[in-house]
C-alpha cells in the first residue's frame, strides 16, 4: 500500500456522505455498485476521455477520485486537475480529495504547484482567464482533467474555447454532469455527439446513472413536490391592473407577471408557502433532527426579505448566502455542519453544495430552464440513510410542473434545434416577430420588463402533491386541517409507503369535503389526479375549435359571432374565450353544440 493509500485509509472514518464508508483504490472498502460498475467500463476501454452522467446526489466525487487515484497509483498519469463550476466547489473538492490521499491545491493561480500538492483545483472562469498557464502544465506532466459539471464549459463560447486550448494535450479526461442537456446549443468540450433517426445530434455518455436508477438503488431520497396556486393581482407598465389565478392558463407574459407577483415578499402568498414549509420542516426534524430547508431566490433583494420572513415565522435567524459574498463559502459550510433550520440562497448553491442534511426546499426563483430545475432539486435528494424523504415546495406553474413529472427522465445535450412545424403552432412566427418588434422600440435590453411591473396583491392556496409521476389532494386554505395532512407526512419513508399514505390522505380530504355542505366545502375540486397541466398548445386547440364551431353556428343561426360568445359566457360562466380555463372551454363547447344540434 502506498504512503497516500495509508493516509487515506487512516482518514476513511471521517469522509463525507459523499463518502459512504468508501476508500480510494487500493484501500478498503468497496464502491457502490453503479460506481465499481463505472469505474469497470472505464478499466476495461481505458479512453482518453470519459462522459460520466450520473443524478445530482449519487456519488459522482467518489467515482472520479477513486479513478483519480487509481491513474496515479499506476503512473497512468503523474497529477490530477480538477475544473469546478464555483470557487466554493473548487475548495470542496480539494477537501474531498484531501481525505482519500490527493492533495489539491485550490489556491493556484501560476507558475509551478507547491510542492507536496498532486494538483490543482481551478474554476472553468479561470481556466477562461489563462488557457494557455494549464495547457503548459498538462504538456509538461501527464495529466488527468476532471470537469466537473461539464455543460458549463458551454456557457460562453470563450469558456469552451478556452477548455478545448487548455486540455487538449491532457493525458485522459474525466468529464462528469448530473444533466448533461443545456437550454442553448452550444457545443460541450470533449463530449462526443451522434446523429439521430431524426437528423439530430446528441450527447452520448460512456455510462449514465439517472434519478430512477438511483431512487430504486436507495441511493437518493424521493421527492415530495408540494405546488400552491392563489390569486395574484399587478399592474402592468400601461397601469392597467391585471388579476389572475397562479397556474390557470395565460399568456406567456402573463404566467411571468402572476409567478413574480406570488414571488413577492409583500404579499401573502410567500409567507404562507415559507410558514408551511417551515411546519414540514418541524414534521421532518421529528425523525431527523438536523434537517434543514433551502429557499432559492432570484436575487439578493429578495433573499434578504424572504430571511426576513423566516425570522417573523420562525423567531430563528436564516442563513443568507450571497454570490458575491466573501464570506459564503464559509458560511455553506457553518450551515452543512450545524443545526440550524434554514438557509436563503440565490444561484450560489444551485449545483454541487453538498449539504446532505438539506430535507425541505422553496423554489422561489423565476428561473424556469430544466437544466436549473434538475439542479435546485439535487440540493435535496442526497440520502444519507434508507427512508428519507425531500419536500420541495413550488408555485402552480405549467412549466415547473411539468419538470417536476419529467425529473425521473434521462436526458441528453442536444447540439440542434429542431425544426418546429408551421402547423404546431401557426400564431408563433406572428408572435415572435411581434415580439422582436415590440422590443426593439421599447425594450432594447430587457431590463424594462422588471421596471415596468408592480406586483400589488397576492393570497395562496395549496394545490396538489406530486409525487412519483402521481398527484395527489384538493385545493386547501393554508392552516387548514386539510393541507396539514399532507404536511404532516412522516420524514422516514420507504417510496412505497410514500405513495400509500398520499393516497389514504386523499381520500380522507374527498369524504371529509364531501360531508360538509358546499358553502362550507374548503376550496372544493377535482382530486389532482383529475386535473392535469394543459398545455398551452392544447389550449390553442381548444379555442381554435371552439372559435370555429362559433363560426359555423353563426352561419347556421346569423347571429354576430360576438353575440354567440356572449351567450355562452351567460350559459356556461367564466370569463372571455381568451381567459378562459380549460374546463370552462369545454363547457362552451359542449353548449354550442347543443345549440346547434336544436337547429337541426
Amino acid at each position: 500500500m502506498t504512503a497516500a493509500a495509508s493516509s487515506s485509509a487512516a482518514h476513511s472514518s471521517h469522509l463525507s456522505p459523499a463518502f459512504p464508508g468508501r476508500a480510494p483504490w487500493g484501500t478498503a472498502g468497496k464502491l457502490r455498485a453503479w460506481q465499481q460498475a463505472a469505474m469497470d467500463a472505464y478499466l476495461q476501454a481505458q479512453p482518453r476521455d470519459f462522459l460520466a452522467v450520473a443524478t445530482p446526489g449519487a456519488g459522482k466525487t467518489t467515482f472520479a477520485l477513486t479513478l483519480a487515484s487509481w491513474l496515479l497509483h499506476h503512473h497512468v498519469v503523474q497529477q490530477v486537475t480538477v475544473v469546478a463550476p464555483t470557487e466554493h466547489l473548487k475548495t470542496q473538492w480539494a477537501d474531498a480529495a484531501a481525505r482519500i490521499g490527493i492533495r489539491l491545491d485550490p489556491e493556484y493561480s501560476a507558475g509551478p504547484v507547491a510542492r507536496g500538492y498532486q494538483g490543482v483545483a481551478v474554476t472553468y472562469a479561470g481556466v477562461g482567464v489563462r488557457p494557455m498557464l494549464h495547457r503548459n502544465r498538462c504538456e509538461q506532466r501527464k495529466t488527468l482533467v476532471i470537469l466537473d459539471e461539464i455543460h458549463h464549459a458551454g456557457d460562453s463560447r470563450s469558456w469552451g474555447e478556452a477548455c478545448l486550448e487548455a486540455f487538449e494535450p491532457a493525458t485522459r479526461r474525466l468529464a462528469l454532469t448530473g444533466t448533461p442537456f443545456r437550454s442553448d446549443t452550444n457545443p460541450i468540450p470533449f463530449v462526443s455527439y451522434a446523429e439521430g433517426n431524426d437528423g439530430i445530434r446528441r450527447s452520448v455518455a460512456d455510462y449514465t446513472y439517472g434519478y430512477g436508477n438511483a431512487l430504486a438503488d436507495g441511493v437518493v431520497r424521493p421527492v415530495i413536490f408540494l405546488s400552491y396556486s392563489g390569486s395574484m393581482r399587478w399592474r402592468t407598465r400601461a397601469g392597467d391592473e391585471v388579476a389572475a389565478r397562479l397556474g390557470e392558463p395565460m399568456t406567456k407574459d402573463a404566467t411571468s407577471q402572476a409567478w413574480r407577483t406570488a414571488l413577492d415578499a409583500k404579499g401573502e402568498w410567500m409567507p404562507a408557502v415559507l410558514g408551511a414549509a417551515d411546519r414540514r420542516l418541524t414534521e421532518v426534524r421529528r425523525s431527523v433532527p438536523d434537517a434543514g430547508g433551502l429557499v432559492i431566490a432570484t436575487d439578493q433583494e429578495s433573499a434578504r426579505a424572504y430571511a426576513k420572513l423566516i425570522r417573523e415565522i420562525t423567531g430563528a435567524s436564516a442563513t443568507v448566502v450571497l454570490s458575491d459574498d466573501a464570506g459564503a463559502s464559509g458560511r455553506i459550510e457553518e450551515f452543512r455542519t450545524g443545526q440550524d433550520r434554514w438557509m436563503v440562497a440565490v444561484r450560489m448553491v444551485s449545483e454541487g453544495v453538498d449539504v446532505p442534511r438539506l430535507a425541505v426546499g422553496v423554489y422561489a426563483t423565476t428561473i424556469a430552464t430544466p437544466l436549473f430545475f434538475a439542479q435546485a432539486v439535487g440540493r435535496f435528494v442526497r440520502s444519507r440513510r434508507r427512508g428519507e424523504t425531500a419536500s420541495v415546495f413550488l408555485p402552480t406553474i405549467p412549466m415547473l410542473m411539468g419538470f417536476a413529472h419529467e425529473l425521473e427522465l434521462e436526458r441528453d445535450h442536444v447540439l440542434d434545434k429542431p425544426r418546429k412545424d408551421a402547423d404546431d403552432d401557426p400564431y408563433g412566427p406572428e408572435a415572435d416577430l411581434l415580439k422582436d418588434a415590440e422590443r426593439e422600440k421599447d425594450e432594447p435590453d430587457g431590463e424594462q420588463d422588471q421596471l415596468s411591473f408592480e406586483a400589488l396583491e397576492s393570497d395562496a392556496v395549496f394545490d396538489r402533491v406530486m409525487y412519483d409521476g402521481a398527484e395527489f389532494g384538493m385545493q386547501a386554505h393554508p392552516g387548514s386541517d386539510e393541507e396539514q395532512d399532507y404536511l404532516g407526512i412522516p420524514g422516514l419513508l420507504e417510496p412505497d409507503q410514500v405513495r400509500l399514505l398520499l393516497g389514504k390522505r386523499q381520500a380522507r380530504q374527498i369524504a371529509h369535503s364531501r360531508k360538509k355542505p358546499d358553502e362550507e366545502a374548503d376550496l372544493l375540486e377535482l382530486p389532482a389526479d383529475r386535473r392535469p397541466v394543459v398545455s398551452h398548445k392544447e389550449m390553442m386547440e381548444l379555442r381554435r375549435e371552439l372559435n370555429s364551431l362559433v363560426g359555423a353556428y353563426a352561419h347556421q343561426s346569423g347571429k354576430p359571432h360576438g353575440v354567440i360568445h356572449t351567450e355562452l359566457r351567460r350559459a356556461c360562466g367564466g370569463p372571455a374565450t381568451a381567459e378562459a380555463s380549460a374546463g370552462q372551454l369545454r363547457q362552451r363547447l359542449l353548449k354550442v353544440r347543443e345549440w346547434a344540434t336544436r337547429m337541426r
